[in-house]
């Protein structure tokens, strides 16, 4: 499958306002939350480009590569801290969203571990990665050869 469109050519204006964002999330969540939500999302999503990208990020950052193979099952596997496991449950609630939204129990096990800022900050954080997600697969972007 070859590329629709490259976003950053055919809306540049846009897309650096996606990058604006991307930047702030970047540097206001815990690089280790930071990049478990970017994977979790982007592997819920189906994003290839952005599951290549985000645990090559993560490998980079030094993360295990015993714990980004288990964000696919992160419910079963033993290597998450509890507040890694409300990220990743909030990550999942808020990518999902259902018909309900975001059940109390998820956003109270998160707000149990973050301050409102800090919850605001990964809520964006999620969403950011979702708005990226839905940039690539509908585009068809491919994680490089």
């Amino acid at each position: 499958m070859s590329q629709r469109i490259d976003l950053a050519v055919a809306a540049p204006e846009g897309f650096r306002a996606v990058l604006a964002l991307e930047k702030y999330v970047s540097t206001n969540v815990e690089p280790t939350v930071f990049h478990l939500i970017k994977l979790r999302a982007s592997m819920t999503n189906g994003c290839a480009f952005c599951v290549d990208m985000h645990s090559g990020d993560a490998l980079a950052a030094g993360e295990d590569s015993r714990r980004l193979f288990a964000v696919a099952a992160w419910r079963d596997a033993p290597f998450f801290s509890d507040r890694e496991r409300a990220a990743l449950a909030l990550t999942d609630a808020v990518t999902e969203l259902g018909e309900h939204g975001v059940p109390d129990d998820v956003w109270d096990a998160a707000a149990a571990f973050w301050n409102e800022r800090e919850l605001a900050d990964l809520v964006l954080t999620i969403g950011t990665i979702n708005l990226w997600n839905r940039i690539a697969v509908p585009t068809r972007k491919a994680p490089p050869e």
